[in-house]
């Protein structure tokens, strides 16, 4: 990769963190119908991609559904689930949260006005209500996405 690339990718994942950390600075719904039931599902928040199209219903994959435990990516598609080649990955919010994209692992849906509403996990508690003894919200790789987050559990 050279040097204009890698500057490129770091400003697309420095967008990214910056505008996950500013649209989640407060949970505006109840967790997803995945995530309701798991331990430490916090509730949801609007999300506007770092490429966000204002005004657009865009279409929408996830690679592993609500699983707090893989690391995940968001694929952008058509209507008919075809890859367009936007993604977004999992992230670790600044407070330690987990940002867990939804819903099923590669259920077609849409996002209106280009605006998603992920999850949000407290790994600790999810670890602990899976029977670990704690956790972490840690980077982890999902390609295709650049980069993503998993909660990690000991």
């Amino acid at each position: 990769m050279n040097p204009i690339q890698m500057i490129k990718r770091i400003i697309l994942l420095v967008a990214m963190t910056l505008s996950i950390g500013v649209f989640a600075a407060h949970h505006e719904g109840a967790p997803s119908s995945g995530a309701k039931d798991m331990p430490g599902a916090k509730g949801t928040f609007e999300f506007k991609p770092a490429d966000w199209m204002s005004g657009q219903k865009t279409w929408w994959k996830d690679s592993d559904g609500v699983a707090p435990g893989v690391a995940g990516c968001h694929i952008g598609t058509d209507e008919k689930g075809v890859p367009n080649g936007r993604m977004f990955g999992e992230a670790c919010l600044p407070n330690g949260l987990l940002v867990e994209s939804n819903p099923g692992k590669d259920e077609l849906h849409s996002h209106k006005d280009d605006i998603g509403h992920p999850d949000t996990f407290d790994c600790n508690a999810w670890c602990v209500g899976s029977g670990k003894k704690s956790g972490m919200c840690m980077v982890a790789a999902a390609a295709p996405c650049e980069q993503s987050a998993v909660c990690a559990c000991e």
